[in-house]
């Protein structure tokens, strides 16, 4: 415990650096991740860095900051390194939850507090998942984040005015240019809201000049790739922005109260972030009231402005865990204050509830692990599983020894090692959950056209995991209605489920023999996770 309070900024990376970088190649690439790893493989390989493509046609729809990031990891370490790949988001994850235990250390004064805030942000779910998944989503807040903690310092400090609101400028630019006004209007501004309402915002006459260079700054540093795109490729942008503003209103369009299980995303902090939202409960029970009030209308001000928002997904609440780690922050240390003293059950269920569950788990996973795994066991998964599994042991008893005791705090950071133990000796057994027996990724398909020497297309729609594994673009044939038809008198095609219909009209009077198939699902067909959309049969095609 000497060391955690010694050093908790320390601490704090190590642990970051545990949950962010360890094993990030062990799980497949997804559709987010695919997307960007397509783009920036054609950023180098095409020269794409500013009108960018993914699979060769125009790809405008994000800014190209984490693409771009994602390139440079590439070039350095090398493009089909996974662990690269994805390490500019596990960057982006450590600078997060550093930021934001810096910015919370500036707003009370509390270093335990700020510190633990910082572990249970990093081992929230959303954010966890985020930092280790290279997507945009990590790389916009990330950035907003260390935007929000110079504008903090803008706002109350006398000095450095014109540096501070240069910073924050030169952040916000990065965060616009790496998701557009997502972060803006999803973390910023209910930050602002917040900060007004709690803390007021004073002498701003005296702040005109440097706001009006923040606000230059950022206008230019977020306008200016639009700018470009637009100039050059005016029609390609017109029709992106068409699709995308649509989108907005009518796809996965869902109701205002979507998002009222929001605290359950941050995983094993559920009950914990719930009781943190009981207002009245525990105003007068946290250490500064104020800070406590800002946190709580911060992480709700995110709530309603996303719940306004007719399309909707859960994955777009992370801004809103941000925010929510920082609220559960201060129900965890009014429990390292006072859980010992507390009488009244209905406080202290949820306490035995919410970590007595947790240490269950692993008490009983070495058993329970076995019987669901252990027809996967095989080989050096037996070494990971063992690890594994006498880690979430020892620590699951541990856990119900001082839960027994009353002893919080080595309850709370025995959490914090159930997780890294999950990171370090789980995620490499993740491999046995593929039990595809008929996974064929498309990149086979290279040594088909080796053999064969013939051009292969695809006739619609692409996904873009395929098109990762393949390792170059493919070109369509079927764009809008219009089939394009090959010059060439035979060649390969590429077939969803859903195109065969068009596909055997448009080519009635062609020779057509089936070849194979590519299936990349990691479970076999049938199993409910099982998607069309990521198998392809190959035919060949010849014209009579």
């Amino acid at each position: 415990m000497k060391l955690l309070n010694k050093y908790p900024f320390h601490i704090l990376t190590l642990v970051c650096v545990a949950i962010f970088f360890v094993n990030l190649e062990a799980i497949f690439v997804n559709i987010m991740e695919a997307r960007n790893f397509i783009t920036a493989r054609e950023m180098i390989n095409d020269g794409h860095w500013l009108l960018t493509t993914m699979n060769g046609e125009p790809r405008y729809a994000k800014p190209p900051l984490p693409t771009w990031l994602t390139a440079f990891s590439a070039i350095l370490f090398g493009l089909k390194n996974l662990f690269a790949l994805r390490l500019p988001a596990a960057i982006m994850g450590l600078i997060l939850v550093l930021v934001s235990y810096k910015f919370l250390l500036k707003l009370t004064k509390h270093t335990l507090f700020a510190f633990l805030s910082g572990l249970i942000m990093v081992t929230s779910f959303y954010i966890l998942n985020a930092g280790r998944d290279a997507n945009w989503d990590i790389f916009t807040h990330g950035f907003m984040m260390v935007c929000i903690y110079f504008l903090y310092l803008f706002f109350t400090s006398a000095n450095s005015k014109y540096k501070n609101a240069l910073l924050a400028a030169i952040f916000f630019g990065c965060s616009f240019m790496s998701k557009g006004p997502v972060s803006l209007y999803a973390l910023l501004l209910p930050f602002l809201i917040a900060f007004g309402i709690v803390y007021r915002y004073k002498n701003l006459k005296n702040n005109i000049l440097p706001l009006l260079l923040f606000l230059a700054v950022s206008f230019v540093l977020s306008a200016w790739w639009h700018w470009y795109t637009y100039t050059f490729d005016p029609v390609t942008v017109a029709e992106i922005t068409k699709r995308e503003t649509s989108n907005w209103a009518g796809y996965e369009t869902k109701p205002f109260f979507y998002y009222w299980s929001f605290f359950t995303q941050s995983g094993i902090w559920t009950l914990p972030a719930f009781m943190g939202l009981l207002y009245p409960y525990l105003k007068n029970r946290v250490f500064d009231k104020k800070a406590y009030q800002f946190t709580f209308l911060w992480t709700i001000g995110s709530l309603l402005l996303l719940s306004i928002i007719p399309e909707k997904k859960m994955r777009y609440l992370l801004p809103v865990i941000i925010p929510l780690a920082m609220n559960t922050g201060f129900y965890m240390e009014y429990l390292f204050r006072r859980f010992k003293e507390l009488q009244d059950q209905r406080e202290v269920f949820p306490v035995y509830l919410n970590f007595g569950l947790i240490a269950g788990i692993g008490i009983i996973f070495p058993v329970g692990g076995y019987l669901f795994l252990k027809e996967q066991l095989s080989g050096g998964y037996w070494i990971w599983f063992v690890l594994l599994a006498v880690s979430l042991l020892v620590i699951g008893i541990y856990m119900l020894r001082n839960l027994v005791k009353r002893k919080i705090a080595p309850v709370f950071y025995l959490t914090i090692a159930f997780i890294m133990s999950v990171i370090c000796f789980g995620m490499p057994l993740a491999k046995t959950l593929t039990v595809n027996p008929e996974y064929k990724g498309l990149s086979q398909l290279n040594d088909w056209q080796a053999e064969t020497e013939l051009p292969v297309y695809e006739f619609g729609g692409f996904s873009p995991e395929l098109i990762w594994d393949y390792g170059k673009p493919i070109q369509r044939l079927e764009k809008d209605g219009t089939v394009d038809f090959p010059t060439e008198p035979s060649f390969g095609i590429l077939l969803a489920e859903n195109d065969i219909p068009a596909f055997k009209k448009a080519f009635k009077g062609y020779s057509i023999e089936k070849i194979t198939r590519y299936d990349m699902n990691p479970q076999a067909p049938g199993h409910r996770t099982h998607r069309n959309r990521l198998w392809r049969d190959l035919f060949v095609v010849i014209k009579k």
